[in-house]
């Protein structure tokens, strides 16, 4: 009886034996080469992309913005780098952010319009940087950011007085460790959706400028998380340290006399409008009176000559 040859064996053997196995990686295969191109193709090359909607490039000591990232991010982290600065045109085309994480890194500022953009951003945190100021307009219209970190920015000391303006469902805005000394009370009373604010930790004055605000505080303290004891100001005959619950509104009697430069300006702009209203109205009066007169002579002038 004739038997094949050893080699044939091998060559119709193998085919056998290999097809599972390669059914059994085949999915695997597949799954590695789709991540494989997913992260060369669109997730930036010092960054984690665990799904199609997140950009995780946090700690790696990045200096600008990573490019490119996915257009359809939601997620974006940038935590713990050395970014300056964010380019005005930034969110433009990432119209789907919701999140985005710029904590700890080197901002010192933010372009007018980098957020106006933003109209899906929920949650944005720029705490721990080098921030000195937040000029009014700088959020535009983020009418869907519910939360706002500002902490822990040392030099931050100046707020503009409509800087959130158009944030109508913001619910946290924290602006702890700052080095604000006063903050215009137009700024919080802008926020009709305002359930918790963070103020402690700045250098707070306690003069007239300070009196407003804190009548404010007094009415909205349930919307500190440690209350009026949390927060502490100078007092401006010593600079003694007080926390905020041993003042009242008598504390600050000796400002209700004290006009502003705004309550001056008040003050002239109501004189002028009273002074010409007032001219308007005798004007008005005036020629009331003339032509009631000359109606008056014109029919005694009738009458008379009626009775001839």
């Amino acid at each position: 009886m004739l038997r094949p040859p050893p080699n044939l064996l091998v060559i119709v053997a193998a085919p056998s034996t290999m097809i599972p196995c390669i059914n059994w990686l085949q999915p695997f295969l597949a799954l590695i080469s789709s991540t494989l191109l997913t992260r060369g193709h669109i997730c930036p090359s010092s960054c984690l992309c665990p799904d199609h909607h997140t950009v995780n490039c946090t700690n790696q000591g990045l200096t600008r913005v990573p490019d490119p990232i996915p257009l359809g991010v939601r997620r974006l982290l940038l935590s713990n780098n050395w970014i300056p600065w964010i380019p005005s045109d930034f969110l433009v085309l990432y119209s789907d952010l919701v999140y985005l994480d710029l904590r700890n890194n080197s901002l010192s500022q933010l372009e007018p319009g980098t957020l106006s953009t933003s109209s899906r951003l929920v949650f944005l945190d720029l705490g721990s940087n080098n921030l000195t100021e937040i000029s009014s307009g700088t959020f535009g219209e983020s009418k869907s950011l519910i939360k706002l970190r500002l902490g822990n920015n040392p030099y931050l000391n100046m707020v503009g007085r409509d800087a959130f303006t158009g944030l109508t469902s913001l619910r946290e805005l924290e602006l702890e460790k700052n080095g604000l000394t006063a903050l215009d009370v137009m700024v919080l009373e802008s926020l009709p959706s305002l359930r918790m604010l963070r103020l402690d930790g700045n250098p707070w004055l306690c003069n007239c400028h300070f009196a407003k605000l804190f009548v404010w505080l007094t009415e909205n303290h349930h919307k500190l998380p440690k209350g009026m004891e949390g927060i502490e100001c100078s007092l401006p005959m010593d600079g003694r340290r007080v926390p905020l619950s041993l003042l009242s509104e008598d504390s600050f009697q000796k400002c209700r006399g004290t006009l502003t430069l705004t309550d001056y300006l008040i003050v002239i702009f109501s004189g002028i409008s009273v002074s010409v209203a007032a001219i308007v109205a005798s004007f008005f009066l005036a020629s009331t009176v003339h032509c009631f007169q000359r109606l008056s002579k014109g029919s005694k002038g009738d009458e008379e000559e009626g009775n001839d």
